[in-house]
């Protein structure tokens, strides 16, 4: 009976000892994101990059529409091999507008990743920093709205956006 009383206590000594070694915190990083004035440059960028995309494609899309409105309106004044032709040119560009669309939206997710994976690695390391100098065992993010229950944990906001020298 001694023993178990000696290993209960001992591990609520263990218990007691180990959770008031933890240290929790919290943040909201889309808050910290939007406060990072390397945000809203990438935002801009990657709009330009969109705007330019689209442009292409309306170019694309009015050269169509113009080979198509061409091919109806002369169709009957045609040969066969130029009716043909046509026809060819015009499902050639089909393809190549439907290859661009697809091309475009992965190089504008390559673009959207090459903009936002430094501005995104920056705020991580602020977060990391301020976690090993202030010993927080875990820190977690508001902003998913993963986080259904918390006890009392502190909001690192302020010491994140200090080293950043952000306001």
């Amino acid at each position: 009976m001694k023993k178990i009383l000696t290993l209960i206590f001992a591990a609520l000594t263990f218990t007691v000892a180990a959770s008031s070694q933890i240290k929790l915190g919290h943040i909201n990083s889309a808050e910290l994101m939007r406060l990072m004035p390397e945000l809203e440059e990438a935002e801009l960028e990657l709009q330009a990059h969109n705007r330019e995309l689209e442009e292409m494609s309306r170019t694309m899309i009015t050269e169509y529409e113009n080979l198509v409105n061409e091919f109806q309106a002369n169709q009957q004044q045609w040969s066969e091999l130029i009716r043909n032709t046509r026809v060819r040119a015009i499902q050639d560009l089909e393809t190549r507008i439907q290859e661009f669309r697809q091309s475009s939206e992965r190089t504008f997710e390559q673009k959207r990743e090459d903009l936002f994976s430094p501005i995104i690695e920056k705020a991580r390391a602020a977060i990391e920093e301020v976690a090993k100098e202030h010993k927080y065992t875990y820190i977690f993010d508001t902003s998913g709205g993963t986080l259904l229950y918390s006890a009392e944990s502190d909001n690192v906001m302020e010491l994140v956006k200090k080293k950043m020298d952000l306001k």
